[in-house]
């Protein structure tokens, strides 16, 4: 089984995918949380059964009709709605307390100077996970002929991902109304990881095998090292998303965006680590881009 040989299907599906996430971002866009938008938020957790259309009527009747409610676990919600006073947040939850017995309610009241700059951090988080593990890796393949296309290919492969994950949930945001918040941040740095740990995984084969010399042909060689650890990628895969699925099942919406984006970046890095970026790096090797375009136009 030579998947490598394949290379040229396998980017024109990442590019058919990258385009459909690009245009569900640019028709849709991205559904903001709070932690980048700025607003109020309240948590309401009561020992008695709360029913959600009374509090969405409750909520409406105090003037708060764009409040979003979403259901967090037996009897405990999160309303979100426009940034108030602290003489509006106190009455708000007055009125809530006294409208529902038994209700203890939490508050988080972000201004719009704070989600600036978590978007500015989460920015710099990002950048500075990519640009450090670029690094990283040209360093670690040093040995190797052109080190840092090695980084460059992992780099285009988490890219690759996390886009997909960005694509899917401006998706579900647009249909279902979710929403990024900083858990989807984890989650995506926690791709990230996954993604570019089972890329060098596979990298790092190619170079044993490389210098044992089992081919001088970089294609031969980085075929023979993706099949050696596709059984240990795909086993890898399955075993964390068993997991994840549990965390869904069983802990539910708190973890909703976390969960999901690990869960679409699980599966989206197995492909690319054993398909995209071997076959990015074996591509720039033998310098095949201009045979790409030539294949592509006469079909």
């Amino acid at each position: 089984m030579n998947i490598i040989s394949k290379r040229l299907w396998y980017f024109l599906i990442a590019g058919i995918l990258i385009l459909g996430s690009i245009g569900a971002l640019t028709m849709f866009g991205l559904k903001q949380g709070i932690e980048f938008t700025s607003g109020f938020e309240m948590t309401i957790e009561s020992t008695n059964p709360i029913d959600q259309m009374a509090l969405t009527q409750e909520l409406a009747k105090l003037g708060y009709q764009d409040a979003l409610i979403r259901s967090s676990g037996s009897n405990e919600y999160i309303v979100q709605t426009h940034q108030v006073t602290p003489a509006e947040s106190d009455r708000l939850v007055s009125s809530i307390k006294d409208a529902f017995n038994g209700s203890q309610i939490q508050t988080d009241n972000i201004m719009a100077s704070v989600s600036d700059e978590t978007k500015r951090n989460t920015g710099i988080a990002i950048a500075a996970a990519i640009v450090g593990m670029l690094l990283y890796i040209a360093w670690a393949f040093h040995k190797m002929p052109s080190p840092f296309r090695y980084g460059t290919c992992a780099i285009a492969g988490l890219l690759f991902d996390v886009g997909i994950a960005l694509g899917v949930f401006s998706i579900l945001g647009h249909i279902m109304g979710w929403e990024i918040n900083l858990l989807f941040v984890v989650g995506a740095l926690t791709v990230i990881g996954v993604s570019v740990n089972n890329t060098v995984i596979v990298f790092d084969r190619i170079r044993e095998n490389w210098n044992l010399g089992i081919s001088s042909n970089i294609e031969k060689v980085a075929s023979i090292s993706v099949i050696e650890t596709l059984t240990r990628s795909i086993n890898t895969s399955l075993t964390m998303l068993f997991a994840l699925f549990v965390l869904v099942l069983f802990v539910g919406s708190p973890i909703f965006n976390f969960a999901t984006v690990m869960i679409i970046g699980v599966i989206s890095g197995t492909f690319t680590s054993s398909c995209i970026s071997p076959g990015l790096l074996v591509a720039w090797q033998k310098n095949e881009w201009g045979t790409f375009s030539k294949k592509i136009s006469s079909q």
